[in-house]
């Protein structure tokens, strides 16, 4: 079994790609393309109308007596989450490159995700026919930017409107298609290829030789070395991350796909070689190890949860031990609840066939859990351990939202649920003083896209407002305050009281609740996650201006409870009233979001775009020179960066182009 996703910048061409896949894995008979708006991986109206793929579909096919599980993951950087919860549950990755345009943003920064998850990759530089491209460009590029060493098991025959196949390195034969791409033709390498094809083959094992001792010996000694031998020593190498192997093709053309499924089953893990998953025992309060073990105790994640009009919600969940049969029972760790695993389906990406049972190493769709939320664990009651939660970037751009008529205010709030649990990034909160909803996301288009699901996938008339910029709040410096709290109600007294001490933790690092009192066992334990549960509520509700607290840590130094009158809600209540008083006193600050913003524009405007750049408070981090146009890397504030677009294109004759990420929370300056 293989669990694999196919990740890169936006256009460099994962869904077409992953239809050539599916086509010659005989998964589907036919090609969707993705310019035609018939990919079958996207399915969603708007993917098939914008051309972009927005939600990660996941697929599962059969190749070489190998399974393949396949997630398809969007390449603009608004979905990053997307990117991240796929990355979270795979165990090797397609990581595909434009022959023209080599490491582009979006790809760096789905890298780092693969790095910080130790996912192994294979590389793949398609659009070899387009104008401008280069192989060993992009093969460079990818060594000096990403920090990989590049290892291309392949060189192209020929570039541009003359690509014709490849050159196949481990066996030293030349590649040519024929028939859509369905036939495979194999000839010795011609002789005015062979000089290079040698000097790229010595290559290779000269790489492979620094990471593998028995190809060093048999390299030293003369030895022929046996292909076989290269690709158990080269999967040794791609577990480890040590490298990046590198094939060559143009997708749309059906050219060189074949190799790069050969070389998914080869050089990628199965479930039982990653490191294993670490999970925490509740009960223990230690980290423990979970092998891929199917007789184990089952254990799961919940990376993504989909809602369908008539099954409710799809929880897509990775088993990582054990197994968990249709219709049996499926404990949710997290919320401590016991919920049923009704139907167990396999995906392809919208359509499904129903399986008996969900084992370890696999990926399906569980029906039937209501409580479920991204990043959950499920698993047994007798066996208390908890998953890693992911982490997701912050919403860093607001915009308000209201029904056209009020008869439609709950449905609305009802929908807006559904889309905040299907999207960890997506969030809603109440503006108090206007009543009105106030929708967060990751940028201008993530908006846009659940804005328009609303008014045409729910069919909901909605009018919204002009985008604003979602700030966060902290603070400056350290107080500890007692609060106390009573409360009659219906007759009966409420009483508790809380010390509680906030510090400024270093940007970046989030809201931290530390209990410390040492009255800790005295006091029961549904007290302790009142008190827990009243400070996370204050973290989202704000100091003064009512956005987000951030990078805040809470510690709670001392608790007064009485048994006869110390009930939860007074606990819940009292916390969050001591945070409250607390932050106030503490200088409170207004933190705006910072953008990294990356710029591609042609050579002769790079001065107008730099200082547009500057013009809007932006600092210019620095600038690669490439073939095609230059790469500008800069950092500016987020409310300065509306309508940037019409001024790029303005200035660059419409020809420069960028995209904006989040890059970090800053106080606030006073421009």
């Amino acid at each position: 079994m293989r669990n694999i996703g196919i990740m890169a910048h936006i256009d460099a061409g994962k869904t077409t790609t992953t239809e050539r896949i599916l086509f010659y894995t005989g998964k589907s008979h036919r090609i969707g393309e993705v310019d035609d708006g018939e990919a079958i991986m996207d399915w969603m109206e708007q993917e098939q109308e914008r051309g972009i793929t927005i939600q990660s579909a996941a697929t599962t096919t059969y190749w070489r007596d190998h399974q393949i599980n396949i997630i398809d993951t969007p390449g603009h950087v608004d979905f990053t989450a997307e990117v991240e919860r796929s990355l979270r549950v795979l165990d090797g990755a397609i990581a595909i490159f434009d022959a023209v345009h080599g490491v582009e943003p979006q790809t760096e920064t789905v890298w780092r995700q693969a790095r910080r998850y130790n996912v192994p990759c294979i590389g793949y530089v398609n659009k070899m026919d387009r104008l401008g491209a280069d192989f060993f460009f992009v093969v460079e590029d990818v060594k000096n930017k990403l920090k990989i060493n590049t290892v291309p098991l392949q060189i192209p025959i020929g570039r541009e409107g003359s690509f014709e196949g490849v050159i196949d390195l481990i066996e030293m034969k030349e590649i040519r298609w024929q028939d859509n791409g369905d036939e495979m033709i194999y000839s010795p390498v011609a002789d005015q290829r062979e000089e290079t094809a040698k000097e790229w083959r010595e290559k290779m094992i000269d790489s492979l030789s620094g990471v593998s001792d028995i190809i060093t010996e048999k390299y030293l000694a003369g030895d022929e070395i046996d292909p076989a031998l290269i690709r158990a020593e080269l999967r040794k190498a791609v577990l480890k991350r040590q490298l990046l192997p590198m094939f060559a093709g143009a997708s749309r053309r059906n050219l060189g796909v074949q190799p790069v499924i050969d070389a998914v089953v080869d050089y990628l893990p199965a479930p039982d070689e990653i490191t294993p998953a670490t999970g925490h025992h509740i009960k223990k309060e230690e980290d423990i190890t979970i092998p891929c073990d199917p007789k184990g105790q089952p254990i799961g994640l919940v990376f993504k949860i989909q809602n369908d009009r008539e099954a409710g919600s799809l929880c897509y969940v990775r088993m990582y031990s054990g197994s968990i049969p249709s219709g049996g029972a499926v404990y949710n760790q997290g919320k401590k609840k016991r919920e049923r695993a009704n139907r167990i389906l396999r995906m392809h990406s919208n359509k499904s066939e129903p399986m008996d049972s969900l084992g370890a190493g696999d990926i399906g769709v569980i029906i039937g859990m209501k409580l479920a939320q991204t990043g959950d664990t499920i698993g047994s009651e007798g066996w208390p351990v908890l998953l890693e939660k992911m982490q997701f970037p912050e919403p860093v751009i607001s915009i308000s939202i209201e029904p056209k008529t009020i008869s439609e205010q709950e449905k609305l709030k009802d929908i807006l649920a559904i889309l905040s649990k299907e999207d960890p990034t997506f969030t809603i909160r109440e503006n108090e003083e206007t009543g009105q909803l106030i929708i967060s996301g990751m940028g201008e288009l993530h908006l846009d896209v659940l804005v328009t699901r609303i008014l045409k996938e729910y069919k909901l008339g909605a009018k919204v407002g002009n985008p604003q910029v979602t700030y966060r709040e902290s603070i400056s410096k350290t107080v500890e305050h007692g609060e106390s709290f009573s409360k009659i109600i219906g007759g009966k007294e409420n009483t508790a009281g809380v010390t509680l001490r906030v510090e400024p933790a270093t940007r970046g690092t989030g809201n931290k609740y530390v209990f410390a009192s040492r009255r800790k066992s005295e006091v029961p334990q549904e007290i302790l996650e009142a008190v827990e549960n009243g400070i996370n509520g204050a973290f989202s509700s704000g100091i003064v201006m009512g956005y987000p607290c951030i990078d805040i840590t809470a510690t709670v130094t001392d608790i007064q409870y009485s048994e006869v009158t110390g009930t939860a809600f007074a606990f819940e209540a009292c916390a969050s009233m001591a945070f409250d008083e607390a932050c106030r006193n503490a200088s409170p600050i207004l933190l705006e979001p910072i953008m990294a913003v990356n710029l591609n524009t042609p050579h002769e405007f790079v001065g107008e775009v730099m200082s547009l750049v500057t013009q809007r408070g932006g600092q210019i981090l620095n600038m690669n020179a490439k073939p095609d146009a230059d790469e500008i890397k800069a950092q500016a504030p987020m409310e300065k960066m509306f309508g940037f677009m019409t001024s790029l294109r303005s200035v660059s004759q419409g020809r420069a182009s960028f995209s904006l990420e989040f890059s970090h929370f800053e106080k606030k300056s006073e421009r």
